[in-house]
């Protein structure tokens, strides 16, 4: 239905256009599904089957139910534009989006081979700068975090109570996740092996995630599997669903009312989390946001940056060093100690002891026992570099002189092996104290 006479007398003019160019009229009045779905084999040629699922999901669940009733001649650049943002209203993520506009962009492309249509409408650009603020909070993970473990519980039982029969399931796998840092599709992933009850330690070493065909257990993001601790809080959770599982191996620790797998969109719809998250003032939580929790609080808690990049599987140190960023206490103890250094007078080194009566001076020396002649000097001193200890007025008629051949002694060949204290101010030996000799 067109709502002006001109756009009518558009419709007609284009349909008379392709008539004259041989293309059937009835292809011109065809809805975009039906379009799609007598030509998306070919629209999709070329693709890898892994691509080809994610493409097909947006185009069954969000094109077909937001354009699909339209005839393929009258989907225009503003419609696209428009649907777009909604489905970024709706909170439909970044990839989400991108798979759902790839694949109607390859539709409308194959119209316009077809003949049915000259530009592609479904080219549009900008709609990728409405993620500008979910990327800036990411540069942030903190500003994603549940405040403290109170909050954590609090949300976890809102979800058990807003799911159906109560599944307490859910709440386990939401604290489960958060304290662990860990991902949703890890949490689904873990089993009883990889659980050391000794020691209370997880070994990370799969992930659940959607793939052609289904759900399946994959290696984690990081392809290499990690150690995570176990804290107390959750241990009793922990041991209760292992018993449950009849202590067998493989069996999965977390699973669905039914036994199925756990995913993010799984836990999302069952626990009608959007609402819960917003009646508890958590608007931008998300689940991922869990894992975002866990790793903020090991790094309040003191976890060493090396220790807390192993235990989240990050690649890189500069990925670890988002969480690290102090908080509003950090940076007011901050100034605190700038301004105590400022108004506060440094201590002052204590003054040089006099040097001795009679003694000017030393001559250092490279051999240990070696004399010298002190410059300008009325007297003959004997320096040693091993403790650098000098004899006031020697004379080469004296007949001391320090050996250090026994390491860590001081002697005096006329007398016999001397104690070290020898070489301090009160023994017969002055310590050396001037170094500008």
């Amino acid at each position: 239905m067109h709502l002006t006479q001109e756009s009518a007398q558009e419709w007609i003019d284009s349909l008379l256009e392709s008539a004259a160019r041989g293309i059937n009229p009835a292809s011109g009045t065809q809805t975009l599904a039906a379009y799609g779905d007598a030509h998306m084999t070919l629209a999709l040629r070329g693709l890898e089957p892994k691509t080809i699922d994610p493409y097909m999901n947006g185009w069954r669940l969000r094109v077909v139910p937001a354009l699909g009733h339209l005839p393929i001649t009258m989907v225009t650049n503003g419609t696209v534009d428009r649907t777009v943002y909604a489905w970024i209203a709706d909170g439909e993520g970044r990839s989400t989006v991108k798979n759902t506009l790839a694949v109607l962009v390859r539709v409308m492309e194959q119209a316009v081979r077809d003949g049915l249509i000259s530009t592609n409408p479904a080219h549009i650009k900008g709609w990728q700068r409405q993620y500008q603020q979910a990327e800036d909070e990411l540069d942030d993970p903190r500003a994603l975090a549940l405040p403290n473990w109170s909050a954590l519980q609090e949300l976890a039982a809102a979800l058990v109570a807003r799911s159906a029969d109560q599944y307490t399931g859910w709440g386990d796998a939401v604290v489960f996740a958060a304290s662990t840092a860990a991902r949703i599709g890890e949490v689904s992933g873990v089993r009883v092996k990889d659980i050391d009850r000794a020691h209370w330690i997880w070994t990370v070493r799969r992930q659940t995630t959607p793939s052609p065909g289904g759900l399946a257990d994959k290696n984690t993001k990081g392809k290499v599997a990690r150690r995570v601790p176990l804290i107390p809080e959750v241990r009793p959770m922990v041991a209760q669903r292992v018993l449950a599982t009849g202590n067998q191996p493989d069996a999965r620790l977390f699973t669905g009312p039914r036994g199925g797998r756990i995913t993010t969109a799984v836990l999302r719809d069952a626990t009608h989390w959007d609402e819960v998250v917003h009646s508890l003032g958590y608007e931008h939580l998300r689940r991922h946001d869990l894992r975002h929790t866990g790793l903020t609080w090991m790094a309040d808690a003191g976890v060493p940056l090396h220790v807390l990049r192993l235990i989240a599987g990050h690649g890189s140190l500069t990925t670890t060093q988002r969480y690290l960023h102090p908080d509003l206490h950090s940076v007011v103890h901050a100034g605190h100690t700038l301004n105590a250094h400022l108004t506060t007078k440094p201590d002052l080194p204590p003054p040089s002891p006099p040097p001795r009566q009679g003694f000017e001076g030393c001559r250092k020396c490279t051999r240990r026992g070696r004399r010298r002649a002190a410059p300008n000097r009325a007297e003959n001193v004997l320096t040693c570099g091993f403790s650098r200890a000098v004899v006031p007025n020697w004379s080469p008629a004296d007949p001391r002189h320090l050996d250090h051949s026994r390491t860590g002694t001081a002697a005096n060949n006329a007398e016999g092996p001397a104690d070290l204290a020898q070489c301090q101010p009160n023994g017969p030996f002055l310590h050396c104290r001037d170094d500008r000799i």
